[in-house]
């Protein structure tokens, strides 16, 4: 019924309605990521590195960019082999191969990346193979034989005696035009793998990667890393941190106010001394000090802000507005039938100024949230956990504005001025609400 009251008086807001649509949906994208990728499974894949992610292409944009560019991007093939289109022919002692690796390309851009793995089992001896390229227009092209042994992964972009071969990297010259090396062959390749086995009983698979230039909603960062995970779980990380630290803070601080205020003389004292030097104490530096010489874990962080934030300003603006409230009747009537000191602060004197400063704790979140992304970007933060502004000072360090990686930026940034406005639109309309002399102009 509360719930439905306040509804009520929120809805002739439009901005309310629009803070609490954001909010509803960061808690809904918090919710819905924290059970579908377990805390242990977003870190291991965050930390796996090329394990996990090689895949993926590098520095690849998200894949909606091709609807707003209108071009055709190609995004990441992967070819592996028919196993009826593979040819044997044994000899004494080993077995020769063919494997065709045959795919079509649509696209109108050249792939970021083409590497080749090939997977040698059944024996411990080495093998030989010499991959052949073949275009839509017939023409062949010798890769270079190789030596493989286990499981090899053959980047064919970093091959320099091939760049040197084909005057360019091989991944735009296996798909250029002859006349106009600007411009890509569409059509149907064949990368034809003839392998020597000197093993009767060993067998050889291969795949073709050809890495694409778009990957996911949130394209994917210098380590191959899909941005979507970190975009995704930065979410309950920022508002749990955000909401842990204002409550913390906001709670403590108002006891200790109340408590000031109620018994007053040296513990009052006491209390605004230890404020008014707290209030000259910069949090940022202090943090980044600790950071620096210390850890840099989110806990830890999370715990010195709340420690920082108990003897705040708001101790002072909180004294004030429970100055009044000490000589009230109610007051004296609880004293009048016997309640606890303690009662009386709790029960009687906190819940009188408590609507006015729900406005004020829900504007306080985005602060924190702030806080949290600004130790990141300045390479702050817990680097175990992927969040917004891990996303951001990696964007940095590895120039992605420079580079035109724009996406690599934009994306967290407009999930933090969407949580900032969200809190803001929200707090701002629920202060016309609850404050006495903005509901009554």
């Amino acid at each position: 019924m509360r719930v439905a009251a306040l509804w009520a008086r929120i809805r002739p807001y439009p901005s309310a309605v629009a803070g609490a649509a954001i909010i509803l949906a960061l808690v809904l994208v918090a919710v819905v990521t924290v059970i579908a990728i377990p805390y242990n499974q977003a870190v291991t894949q965050w930390r796996g590195g090329d394990a996990d992610w090689r895949m993926n292409p590098v520095n690849a944009s998200p894949v909606w960019t091709n609807r707003l560019t209108g071009g055709n991007a190609p995004r990441t093939m992967r070819v592996t082999v028919d196993p009826d289109t593979i040819q044997r022919a044994p000899f004494e002692g080993g077995l020769q191969m063919r494997l065709p690796l045959s795919f079509d390309f649509p696209y109108d851009d050249f792939p970021s990346e083409l590497t080749l793995m090939l997977t040698l089992s059944g024996t411990e001896r080495a093998a030989f193979v010499d991959p052949v390229w073949q275009r839509p227009d017939g023409s062949e092209i010798r890769l270079g034989a190789q030596r493989i042994t286990g499981a090899d992964r053959i980047a064919l972009s970093q091959d320099r005696a091939l760049e040197g071969r084909l005057g360019d990297v091989p991944h735009v010259a296996l798909f250029a035009q002859a006349q106009d090396r600007t411009r890509v062959v569409q059509g149907r390749y064949t990368l034809l793998i003839d392998a020597v086995l000197f093993d009767e009983g060993a067998e050889l698979s291969a795949e073709l990667l050809a890495f694409g230039r778009v990957h996911g909603l949130a394209g994917t960062d210098h380590l191959r890393r899909d941005l979507m995970l970190a975009l995704l779980w930065g979410t309950p990380i920022a508002l749990a941190f955000g909401i842990l630290a204002a409550v913390g803070t906001t709670v403590t601080t108002l006891v200790i106010a109340a408590v000031g205020v109620w018994f007053g003389g040296l513990i009052d004292a006491v209390i605004q001394r230890l404020t008014e030097v707290t209030m000259i104490l910069p949090i940022l530096p202090i943090l980044v000090m600790i950071g620096t010489l210390y850890s840099t874990s989110i806990w830890l962080m999370l715990g010195v802000v709340i420690a920082l934030g108990i003897f705040s300003a708001s101790i002072k603006m909180y004294r004030a507005m429970l100055l009044p409230l000490r000589r009230a009747p109610y007051i004296e009537a609880a004293r009048a039938y016997g309640a606890s000191n303690m009662r009386i602060v709790i029960r009687y004197m906190i819940p009188r100024i408590l609507p006015v400063l729900i406005p004020s704790f829900v504007t306080l979140i985005p602060t924190y949230v702030f806080l949290e992304a600004s130790l990141a970007v300045l390479g702050l933060g817990d680097p175990v956990l992927p969040t917004w502004g891990k996303v951001l000072n990696d964007a940095q360090t590895q120039g992605a504005l420079f580079n035109g990686f724009y996406y690599w930026v934009i994306a967290p940034a407009v999930l933090l001025m969407l949580t900032g406005l969200g809190f803001a639109l929200f707090g701002f309309a629920l202060d016309r609400i609850f404050n006495p002399r903005l509901r009554s102009t």
